[in-house]
């Protein structure tokens, strides 16, 4: 059964009267979290997409180079986007559900905002209200202010990103300490590490960015020019 089969049955679940938090519930544990984690992106990025007011094909398009949809799961894809994008209310309830099933600091809470920041930027503007429901959602999911300004630097253009912000290091620790967190960051990214940790298969895709700016800060910081 696919990943997207396994939607609709967690869809089916949502229509015939179980509530949110029961089908996320469910959803906890590998490989069943990679459908909860595919579901959270979907409904957070449609109700993000709507906080700027519009919902452009840019932003759709966005789910695309995410997620590979196969033609025959379109429908799925199309329920879970149609049901999250009536309005920017209630994006919190998954936010927290997805908080929960993954629980504090796990990597896949990260990546879940980068997938959310990639669909921000897609019409090409930073709007204000996408900016206070990335806050909001980051702040559910327990993301520090250092890296909630790394992410906006990297997705936004005319946010300049500082490298020991980019690796979560203070720049009192050193350059041993941004050494190890750049490593430790190489690691997380590898494609098994992060399909281990519940993420589909299609997502993996965000991490090539990440390693592009990690590789950079650490650079950087290596050659003493941060």
């Amino acid at each position: 059964m696919s990943i997207w089969d396994r939607i609709a049955d967690a869809l089916s679940a949502l229509t015939s009267g179980e509530g949110l938090a029961a089908v996320f519930d469910r959803l906890r544990t590998p490989p069943e979290r990679s459908v909860g984690f595919t579901i959270a992106v979907i409904g957070l990025g449609a109700k993000m997409a709507k906080a700027d007011g519009r919902v452009t094909r840019d932003e759709v398009a966005a789910f695309r180079e995410v997620f590979h949809i196969p033609q025959a799961a379109e429908g799925h894809a199309a329920r879970v986007f149609d049901l999250a994008r009536q309005d920017v209310a209630g994006y919190e309830v998954y936010a927290r559900r997805i908080a929960t099933m993954f629980g504090p600091g796990d990597p896949a809470l990260g990546d879940l905002m980068e997938g959310l920041f990639h669909i921000a930027m897609a019409d090409g503007r930073y709007h204000p209200g996408e900016d206070d429901f990335l806050a909001t959602v980051g702040d559910i999911l327990g993301l520090d202010a250092r890296a909630f300004r790394a992410l906006r630097a990297r997705f936004v253009p005319d946010a300049e990103p500082d490298p020991w912000d980019v690796l979560g290091v203070d720049p009192a620790q050193g350059p041993e300490a941004a050494r190890a967190a750049w490593r430790q960051a190489v690691r997380d990214s590898h494609p098994d590490r992060m399909i281990a940790r519940g993420l589909p298969e299609e997502a993996v895709r965000m991490a090539e960015k990440r390693l592009i700016a990690v590789n950079r800060a650490w650079e950087e910081i290596a050659e003493g020019r941060a």
